[in-house]
């Protein structure tokens, strides 16, 4: 082949330049600025590392893959003296999460892309380069030749740069619909799909960033939620618990209610003192006593559902674990106090 007739001379002059072209005809690779310079420093040392793991690679009129040249020309970069070593490449993504793995992808997308606009604009600059050199050796007569040839490798720099422009514009509207996404995904982590309302994790999150004070935390559990569900079934109790979300909602105006767990509600309370905090948490929960359900399928009225309730005030320093483990063994003294009530801790 075109390494076997040069031996181990590198061309020069105008000789460099047709062994170029040759080359890249050859292996029938467009004159990019990445394969342009990969020719030039196969031709320019044929008796170099690089030129002889192509001439191994190639050897019976087989052709390079782009993905070879890529890797071959990385592999130059970054390799010792004497030594043709692979790129690495990135295991594929086996994430469970379909999010998680769609922003890898774009994230990767984009470091390649910018990568690859950044490698060629480099190349672009050493392609100039060794044409330039190539070309003061270069008789007139082949002057419009070879500067037809540098206008082609220009050309073909533009387009691959607005090429890199358009995936980054196409990365870009998909990286805005993905945070969308993500940000929904993030409000669904912290709100409870039955009720609606904010759920466990992001009532403690919500305690975690208070500021300011005094800060009032109570508990709320419905009485004998077990009777309602074995009674009438799940899908009636579920309509009661929203029901309940909804008292509870409507009676604590401007104040955080969760559902914390299964029939258990949190009531975060900011802004007023303990007695005003007392007064209104048991207005919702007399407000809760005070509910009929009629059920639709049968026109039986369900009645007398009623909360048991903890009240804490947070002190200075004490962490959300602390808090609420007060309120709950004030809510589990309501419970063993006979239920239907609300007990908050004594000043």
């Amino acid at each position: 082949m075109y390494l076997e007739r040069l031996g181990s001379a590198a061309p020069a002059g105008n000789g460099l330049v047709r062994a170029i072209l040759t080359f890249l005809e050859d292996q029938r690779l467009e004159p990019t600025p990445v394969n342009y310079t990969f020719a030039y420093r196969v031709m320019s040392d044929p008796a170099g590392h690089l030129a002889r793991e192509v001439a191994r690679r190639t050897d019976g009129g087989i052709r390079l893959s782009g993905g070879e040249v890529e890797e071959l020309g990385n592999a130059i970069e970054s390799a010792a003296p004497g030594r043709i070593v692979a790129a690495p490449v990135a295991p594929a993504s086996t994430g469970p999460d379909p999010r998680a793995a769609e922003t890898q992808r774009l994230v990767a997308g984009f470091e390649s892309t910018v990568a690859a606009m950044h490698d060629e604009t480099r190349d672009f600059g050493r392609d100039l380069a060794a044409s330039a050199d190539a070309l003061r050796a270069v008789p007139c007569i082949d002057v419009a030749a070879a500067i037809a040839d540098l206008a082609r490798i220009t050309a073909t720099m533009r387009a691959r740069v607005e090429i890199a422009e358009s995936r980054l514009a196409q990365a870009k509207h998909e990286a805005s619909g993905l945070r969308e996404e993500l940000a929904a995904a993030h409000q669904d982590a912290r709100r409870d799909p039955l009720t609606e309302l904010p759920n466990r994790r992001a009532f403690e999150a919500a305690l975690a960033d208070r500021a300011g004070g005094p800060f009032h935390v109570a508990l709320c559990d419905v009485d004998h939620f077990k009777s309602v569900n074995d009674q009438h079934g799940h899908p009636v109790g579920d309509r009661v618990l929203k029901a309940i979300a909804a008292t509870l909602t409507r009676e604590c105006a401007g104040q955080l209610v969760a559902r914390y767990g299964g029939e258990e509600f949190a009531v975060l309370l900011g802004g007023i003192d303990l007695a005003s905090a007392g007064a209104l948490l048991e207005r919702a929960r007399r407000a809760v006593g005070a509910r009929r359900y009629r059920l639709r399928e049968s026109d039986t009225v369900i009645e007398g559902i009623t909360l048991s309730a903890g009240l804490v005030t947070l002190r200075s320093g004490e962490t959300i674990t602390e808090g609420i483990a007060r309120a709950d063994r004030l809510l589990y003294a309501a419970k063993r106090g006979g239920r239907n009530q609300m007990v908050g801790e004594t000043r």
